[in-house]
């Protein structure tokens, strides 16, 4: 029998089909004969119990400009008409983010949905961490002025960066001396309501920060990420570097600690970033990485998850 993927992402059409990790889902998905399915969480529809969307057929290839030639709009009944919902918007994690979640939800025990909606909505990437503080730098978060200075006396150099945010975008490094706290903290709180993160500067981040990806709960490979030049952020959207990269036995510990909480909570495809050792976020939300730790080392990524999906829905 035909899979049927029906995929929420952001629009297909901007991919760089190099790099992104959903279109190389889609191409391992389509090479097992899957039928493909794109639509925008814009495009998501609750109505009197049923879960609907209006998407649009797709067929990818691996040629950047004309990568998808994409079918007419038909409304799906994603608890009938598919077998996978892939949810793969890329953040901001914010209400219209959580209410997606809350809409899939809706789909449990009748279409299998990665990662699950309800695990994603209350596992903050960098919320989530808190749980294994033995493996993070040190960590605060909170709006209050007087801890956030408390804390930054304690480590001088710090990281201050949006509780919610994604790509490196609001990551600042205050150095000792730095006379930028207070209007930095009066930004972000004018910006938001929300708390801040801070956490100690990990001065091994100029060697890389390691994206570790897990399916299942298991380790399948690591990508390194260096910075540029007097950068203190490595993600690969503000132009750090990837690098071939091999788990090391902090690697593993790590993975052994938090992978039973993944398997509980059915997040399947989750990457991890890992500085020094130290374990900075979990990334369940559109963990990326997946074509470049293919490049590197030869570990397709993505035939271990749709194995691991055909082997759900066989259950």
């Amino acid at each position: 029998m035909t899979m049927r993927v029906a995929v929420q992402m952001d629009p297909i059409e901007t991919v760089n089909v190099d790099a992104d990790t959903t279109f190389a889902l889609m191409e391992e998905a389509q090479a097992r004969g899957a039928e493909l399915f794109v639509y925008h969480p814009d495009q998501l529809v609750w109505l009197q119990g049923r879960v609907l969307a209006r998407a649009r057929p797709v067929t990818v290839r691996h040629e950047q400009g004309n990568h998808a030639d994409l079918g007419e709009p038909v409304m799906l009944d994603l608890a009938e008409d598919v077998d996978v919902v892939l949810m793969r918007q890329d953040p901001p994690f914010d209400m219209a983010y959580q209410t997606a979640a809350h809409i899939l939800e809706f789909l449990k025990g009748r279409t299998l949905v990665l990662n699950d909606p309800a695990w994603v909505r209350s596992s903050p990437e960098k919320i989530m961490p808190l749980l294994f503080p033995d493996l993070i730098p040190p960590t605060l978060i909170s709006r209050d002025i007087g801890a956030l200075r408390a804390f930054r006396d304690t480590h001088s150099d710090i990281i201050i960066k949006p509780l919610y945010g994604n790509g490196g975008a609001g990551v600042f490094r205050l150095r000792p001396g730095d006379g930028n706290f207070s209007s930095l903290l009066e930004m972000f709180f004018a910006q938001s309501r929300e708390p801040v993160v801070a956490q100690a500067f990990l001065p091994a981040v100029e060697k890389g920060d390691k994206r570790v990806l897990l399916i299942d709960g298991e380790p399948v490979g690591a990508i390194n990420r260096v910075p540029q030049k007097g950068e203190t952020r490595s993600n690969m959207h503000v132009g750090g570097v990837a690098e071939a990269s091999e788990l090391d036995d902090a690697d593993r510990a790590i993975c052994a600690a938090i992978g039973p909480v993944l398997r509980e909570r059915d997040l399947v495809l989750v990457g991890i970033d890992v500085i020094g050792g130290r374990m900075t976020e979990i990334n369940v939300t559109s963990p990326t990485g997946v074509q470049e730790l293919k490049r590197f080392s030869g570990i397709d990524t993505c035939a271990i998850f749709w194995d691991c999906v055909e082997k759900r829905l066989a259950i």
